[in-house]
């Protein structure tokens, strides 16, 4: 029997945003003598990357902007990355929950572990944020094993706290402090030398090319942190990481 005539199924979408493809996160990549993947090209289907978000906390009910500063609930501890041996103690660290816009154009509840004496400054930047529409993919904790989990080169998960060092060096990131956050990684990835982070963002090395996601200078997203004295990778000289920004600006 001919097909002809048959509808061909098509990606769930919601206004400019779709569905991610089923094999996202699920195609690991072989890692190199340096300790990383090689970067290789981005597939069609993440070229102008627009996913709609799966919530992992209930959205706002009324699609306006909320946020929640408090002390780190013990099931939330025990999923992330921190243990005893992190350079900050959990009483160090708040849980915040913010309002984000989706690629959907929907509004979606995220959560960040962030330092205590960053938590307010944080709330204000995400407010911004929310207020200029600009779009989050996800934002949610990683756990220790996801920190180590082989890469895939696809993800793209806005957060702060990660318990881990500087990339390719022995000592801590600003980001095992939680004075440090990474904004939509995949459309604004770390490039150093050889070195892609995500692996598969190479369609986001060309700056010029702007879509939706990425952060600009002197964009909503550049304003916001500057606002509240914090520095963007992206402005860094030896090497660019697009998607960090940092208390003390590195």
């Amino acid at each position: 029997m001919s097909g002809a005539g048959v509808p061909r199924p098509t990606a769930t979408r919601i206004g400019n945003a779709t569905a991610a493809p089923r094999w996202l996160g699920t195609r690991v990549l072989p890692v190199g003598p340096n300790g990383f993947a090689a970067a290789q090209d981005t597939p069609p289907e993440l070229r102008n990357r627009s996913i709609i978000t799966v919530d992992d906390l209930p959205p706002p009910p009324d699609g306006r902007f909320h946020a929640t500063i408090q002390m780190v609930p013990g099931a939330v501890l025990a999923r992330s990355s921190w243990t005893r041996n992190c350079p900050v103690t959990a009483a160090d660290l708040r849980y915040l929950t913010v309002s984000f816009r989706g690629f959907d154009g929907r509004a979606h509840t995220g959560e960040l572990l962030v330092n205590a004496r960053a938590a307010h400054a944080l709330v204000t930047v995400f407010g911004k944020l929310f207020a200029a529409d600009f779009p989050i993919e996800r934002m949610r904790i990683s756990s220790r094993a996801e920190l180590d989990a082989p890469p895939t080169g696809d993800g793209n998960t806005t957060e702060a706290f990660a318990c881990r060092p500087v990339r390719g060096q022995k000592v801590w990131s600003q980001h095992a402090y939680g004075l440090a956050v990474d904004v939509n990684p995949f459309q604004n990835p770390y490039h150093n030398g050889q070195v892609l982070l995500p692996e598969l963002a190479t369609a986001y090395l060309d700056r010029t090319d702007v879509r939706p996601g990425m952060v600009r200078p002197g964009g909503p997203v550049v304003r916001a942190f500057t606002a509240v004295g914090w520095g963007w990778g992206g402005d860094y000289r030896s090497l660019k990481d697009y998607m960090h920004f940092s208390a003390n600006g590195s």
